[in-house]
């Protein structure tokens, strides 16, 4: 008899923590979230998926994942609300979209009324520039095709009024974002619609006289624009991989959305940590390469003044290169690495950071390991 109550004090228990969990999941499914689809198909850059990826989670209230032309070409985007084209090349991302993925992707803005968005490639891809492979979403058409390779670094921008809506956190602060071959966009007279624009370039880039003065000061940075039932969204640089403006990307997503633009922790709203433009013309481009060499030394001192020199260049695959560092024989090292991925919100390196906790033996590292790890988790 005994032995027949435990059994159904076991079966009980085990009912009980059935329906536990299932409620548990149907509450997590009455919770809404914004479900967001980053092309990483041929042409989008692998680093550009992944950083975008990651600053889509300082948003609580999106999901966001990877999805391929294939993906795309078995109806999976219907299960999204908002497409993001990234960094990479635009005419490789439509290539490889191919004509019924064009479709789509056009009747998933259109006549769906979703959004979508393109950071720097993807602003290229989703405008209408004659004699350029494109979806023709947005109005917008980009300028100095020459050019379009005209450089790389830290550039600064300036919202208009319609800008500051979208990001009010920004007023009274200069505005500086990464840059990488983005486009320089204006408006096409012929457009029925026309583009609103939210940011204008402040930077003319144009390192050892590659390309001509005067090209990208005024020209449109940042641009919204409402197409069929749906809405589109570019920007020419990328704030994904801009320490301090990264949340600008789920805002982004939140525009495009229809959402409510929501607020974020004021430990990613950094515009201030930038003060000035930085363009990596030949000479600094040496300087890069001189200390990345630099970070192979013996001397823990010559490590860590190239981590810091980098970091002040505003290096953008620096940012990577302190991941490896994480294992330095040197704790020094370690340290410096550990803290400068905290400084650039790099949480892509929480795995890393987590088994080089395991690892160490240094008091003073695991610290510094342990607070970076929590600066990097909680959003």
């Amino acid at each position: 008899m005994r032995v027949f109550a435990i059994i159904i004090i076991s079966m009980l228990s085990l009912f009980a923590c059935q329906n536990e969990k299932e409620d548990t999941l149907r509450s997590n499914e009455n919770q809404e979230k914004l479900k967001v689809a980053v092309f990483s198909g041929n042409g989008a850059g692998e680093v550009s998926v992944i950083e975008t990826i990651e600053a889509l989670k300082i948003d609580t209230g999106i999901i966001a994942m990877p999805l391929s032309a294939s993906a795309i070409q078995e109806g999976e985007l219907s299960e999204f609300d908002v497409l993001i084209f990234p960094g990479g090349s635009g005419s490789k991302q439509l290539l490889n979209l191919g004509k019924k993925g064009q479709e789509i992707v056009i009747d998933f803005v259109k006549k769906q009324g979703n959004g979508v968005i393109g950071i720097c490639a993807g602003a290229y891809l989703l405008s209408s520039t004659e004699g350029y492979p494109n979806l023709k979403l947005a109005s917008s058409i980009h300028i100095d095709r020459a050019h379009y390779n005209r450089g790389r670094g830290l550039v600064e921008f300036e919202l208009t009024q319609s800008g500051f809506e979208v990001f009010p956190e920004l007023k009274s602060n200069r505005l500086f974002a990464q840059y990488y071959d983005g486009p320089v966009l204006v408006k096409n007279d012929n457009a029925e619609v026309q583009f609103e624009e939210l940011g204008k370039y402040i930077t003319d880039i144009h390192p050892d006289d590659f390309a001509p003065e005067g090209i990208t000061p005024g020209k449109t940075f940042i641009l919204r624009e409402k197409v069929g039932k749906g809405k589109v969204f570019l920007i020419a640089g990328h704030p994904e991989s801009t320490p301090g403006m990264r949340w600008m990307v789920p805002r982004m997503v939140r525009w495009v959305s229809g959402s409510e633009l929501v607020s974020y922790n004021q430990k990613w709203v950094r515009p201030q940590i930038n003060n000035k433009a930085i363009i990596f013309d030949n000479a600094l481009k040496k300087e890069e390469k001189k200390n990345y060499w630099l970070l192979f030394s013996k001397n823990p001192q010559e490590q860590s003044q190239a981590i810091n020199t980098l970091y002040s260049y505003r290096s953008r695959p620096a940012v990577r290169w302190n991941i490896g560092l994480l294992r330095s024989t040197h704790p020094e090292t370690r340290r410096l690495a550990a803290k400068t991925l905290k400084e650039t919100e790099y949480s892509y390196a929480l795995p890393d950071l987590e088994i080089a906790l395991k690892d160490e033996n240094d008091s003073l590292t695991k610290t510094i390991f342990q607070e970076s790890i929590k600066f990097l988790k909680n959003k």
